[in-house]
């Protein structure tokens, strides 16, 4: 039966009005002059102090306690298991010696099952600063009523058969859940404006003699990153395709000063953009982030994170809090407020951030992994770089 021709002249208009928007959002994000692109690792050269507002030292107001009076509302914060104390000594050790023995900022370690008193007392022997040991709530922890289990199951062998690492582990997907748009909800955290994330086992090489949370505050930055990668594209297929369905439901969130070539870029790794279906997948590594939690509380990240949630990506994929963390950045925020932290030396297992610097002692200079010479391909900050720049 032949259509009505009103009929088709409305499908025609929604067709147009469609493919109008995909080129504003798409279409028209220029990359910026080159003029920052890594053609050398650019580690090598010397690397000082950031520059900016002047850099708060700790030669008074920052004792333990009381004596804080410069501490601002920030915490080190770590998502940690009881069974992780080792990790989370060694890390902690590091950390301490490097920057927090000389700031004393409070640690607040979360666990989805209470700490123990080893815990506890091994962690605390390691700071003069406050710790604090919380319990995630139920309902921000367990499996949402919406996913279907059966699904999630059958999901995970397929995500495990593509070699997708803790794919059946339901726990990794609820962590990453977690990071990704819940840990700031916390009652403990209710008055906190900025955080530094810490995993166990991570290390820390060289001494920062500058507030970190200060520096972000003065210069008005939202995120810091020292390590900038692609993800496996087969564990996020849906994830840019139901961004693009968000971004179509509110084009007000998208920033004026986006970086959304750095999230479409095709050029560097082509088969990661076609697996995942438009996205390159580059992403800041999120075991390592300083950032002001306002972002995350703002509407655009929280209606954008419950229309992830609801599309079961989490758990029927394997969405990490990286990738959803950095789209989200890249697309609702100015990317001049994302920075680099060059100058902070810092390794997870098996990639490092290791700056030329006489601040720096226990890591090769330049190095990005110490792993299998494939993982130099995972390197992403280049098109950060090409993109948006070094600062």
């Amino acid at each position: 039966m032949a259509i009505a021709r009103p009929i088709r002249v409305l499908g025609l208009a929604a067709i147009c009005l469609w493919v109008f928007f995909l080129y504003q959002v798409f279409g028209s994000a220029k990359p910026p002059p080159p003029s920052k692109i890594m053609d050398k690792e650019p580690l090598l050269e010397y690397t000082g102090e950031p520059e900016g507002a002047p850099l708060w030292r700790a030669e008074k107001g920052y004792g333990p306690g009381a004596e804080g009076t410069n501490r601002i509302n920030a915490t080190l914060l770590s998502l940690v298991r009881n069974e992780e104390v080792e990790g989370m000594v060694q890390a902690m050790r590091d950390l301490e010696r490097t920057w927090n023995s000389k700031f004393n900022y409070p640690w607040t370690f979360f666990n989805d099952v209470p700490f123990t008193e080893e815990f506890k007392t091994r962690t605390q022997a390691e700071t003069s600063a406050e710790c604090k040991y919380e319990l995630i709530p139920k309902e921000h922890w367990e499996t949402p009523s919406w996913i279907d289990e059966e699904l999630f199951q059958e999901s995970a062998k397929i995500l495990k058969e593509q070699d997708i690492q803790y794919a059946s582990m339901k726990s990794y997907h609820q962590m990453c859940r977690w990071n990704s748009g819940l840990f700031y909800k916390h009652p403990a955290l209710e008055n906190t404006q900025y955080y530094w994330r810490v995993e166990p086992k991570v290390h820390f090489f060289c001494d920062v003699d500058y507030d970190v949370f200060r520096y972000m505050q003065d210069n008005n930055k939202t995120y810091g990153f020292t390590i900038n990668l692609f993800d496996a594209p087969q564990s996020i297929p849906t994830l840019w395709p139901e961004t693009v369905k968000f971004l179509a439901q509110h084009p007000e969130y998208l920033h004026d000063q986006n970086a959304m070539p750095w999230l479409v870029d095709s050029e560097k790794r082509p088969e990661h953009n076609m697996k995942a279906n438009g996205y390159s997948t580059c992403h800041f590594w999120s075991n390592f982030e300083i950032a002001d939690m306002s972002f995350w509380r703002s509407q655009a990240y929280e209606d954008y994170f419950n229309h992830l949630d609801r599309a079961g990506g989490f758990f029927y994929e394997r969405w990490g809090d990286a990738p959803v963390h950095s789209i989200a950045l890249a697309l609702f925020e100015d990317s001049s407020k994302i920075h680099w932290f060059r100058d902070i030396g810092y390794q997870h297992i098996p990639y490092f951030n290791c700056p030329n610097s006489p601040k720096c002692k226990g890591c090769v200079t330049g190095r990005f992994t110490d792993g299998e010479s494939w993982l130099m391909k995972e390197d992403c900050r280049s098109n950060w770089f090409k993109y948006v720049g070094m600062d």
